[in-house]
């Protein structure tokens, strides 16, 4: 059965090596015919959270920017794969600022359950996406009918391009494995 996929790519580089990852999976899921949107963060204006909570009014932030639209393609979607580098050990902020002002999605009759994570870091270490992998466990945690499906953990990545191979079939097989 075919399922509408997006995966958002959260890195502000060029051709970045989470951007690599998530093409691939992008690729994969493509291939094992779903429907799939790819977005990246890149270009996109995203005001950090105020905290007022009216977007549970409303159904959308009242700030107007980018991340309506995104949280918009989010609720739709019935997978979600975020691809994000690792700085200092945890997600990057445009990702966690994008989770924030996605707070409209906790009262709204989203769609997604699975959830997916690909993350590039130049520690070599599976333990460097460790951060990252927890904080979008907390994002799920408030959404009970979502699930993390999977990770890759692209480790000693440091430069554009230098994202294994492995790495990269890894995040093919999990957007085929949708």
């Amino acid at each position: 059965m075919s399922k509408n996929v997006l995966v958002i790519s959260t890195s502000l580089r060029s051709d970045s090596n989470s951007d690599l990852l998530a093409r691939q999976f992008a690729q994969g899921a493509r291939e094992a015919g779903h429907e799939v949107e790819s977005v990246s963060l890149r270009g996109k204006q995203l005001q950090f959270c105020r905290g007022c909570l009216a977007c549970l009014k409303a159904g959308k932030c009242v700030m107007e920017d980018d991340a309506n639209a995104i949280a918009g393609q989010m609720r739709a979607a019935q997978v979600i794969c975020f691809a994000t580098p690792v700085y200092y050990y945890e997600m990057s902020g445009q990702m966690k600022t994008l989770l924030d002002r996605a707070n409209s999605l906790y009262a709204a009759d989203y769609r997604f359950r699975d959830i997916y994570l690909l993350t590039a870091s130049a520690e070599g270490e599976d333990s460097a996406s460790d951060g990252p992998v927890h904080g979008l466990e907390g994002w799920i945690a408030c959404f009970a009918k979502a699930r993390l499906a999977g990770v890759v953990r692209g480790g000693g990545a440091s430069a554009p391009g230098e994202i294994s191979a492995q790495k990269l079939a890894e995040a093919y097989e999990l957007g085929r494995r949708v």
